[in-house]
């Protein structure tokens, strides 16, 4: 049995109860790349089945993802922008693009923060970058604490209602599926901004 399988997840949630909600999703929202939308899953699916409680589950949900992405947060404040200038040259990624980058996170953070915890990457990300991109604390809070209880919310009662008529590795892959469509509509709308700032700019040159 692979450590992270889908069994293995439900038995430490059975096992561990919310302390395998909580902290694993912490993690994920600090920036390792765990299945924290796996693991939520299958918190509401347990509490639809009457193994743990639905309220419990969404506040572990909810409070993993907020103290998870505040840990990213200061990360990112502290020391993620040297790192992710090491990490650009691996790339083979100019600073200026880098520092591109991080000026259309900063203009997109609210957004990116609130709605980005629904897409496996940025939800690993948001967290970081906001803390690189220097958005002031009380603002990524007030936008963390938002997100966060809206995602936790979504995939708990998701899997808690739809759990009880669709097999949970089932109701998994088609999230898995949701979200990867919205990281690629994500791409595609970077990718034609990014096209369009280039004409524009050849322009006015």
């Amino acid at each position: 049995m692979e450590l992270l399988s889908l069994e293995a997840l439900q038995e430490l949630a059975q096992t561990y109860g919310y302390w395998t909600i909580g902290v694993g999703i912490m993690l994920e929202n600090a920036g390792i790349p765990l299945p924290g939308e796996t693991i939520t899953l299958v918190g509401g699916f347990l509490a639809g089945e009457g193994k743990l409680q639905y309220w419990k589950v969404l506040a572990s949900a909810a409070g993993g993802a907020v103290v998870g992405d505040n840990l990213g947060y200061w990360v990112g404040a502290w020391g993620g922008w040297p790192l992710l200038l090491r990490l650009g040259r691996l790339f083979r990624l100019r600073e200026d693009q880098l520092v591109s980058v991080r000026e259309q996170f900063a203009q997109n953070a609210v957004r990116a923060i609130i709605l980005g915890r629904f897409i496996a990457l940025l939800r690993i990300f948001a967290g970081p970058m906001a803390g690189i991109s220097a958005m002031p604390y009380p603002k990524f809070l007030a936008c963390n604490i938002l997100g966060a209880i809206a995602w936790a919310s979504t995939m708990t009662s998701l899997a808690f209602f739809v759990g009880r008529v669709v097999p949970l590795a089932q109701l998994v892959t088609w999230t898995g599926q949701f979200g990867l469509l919205l990281l690629l509509v994500l791409v595609l709308a970077g990718f034609w901004i990014w096209r369009r700032g280039q004409r524009e700019q050849m322009i006015e040159e």
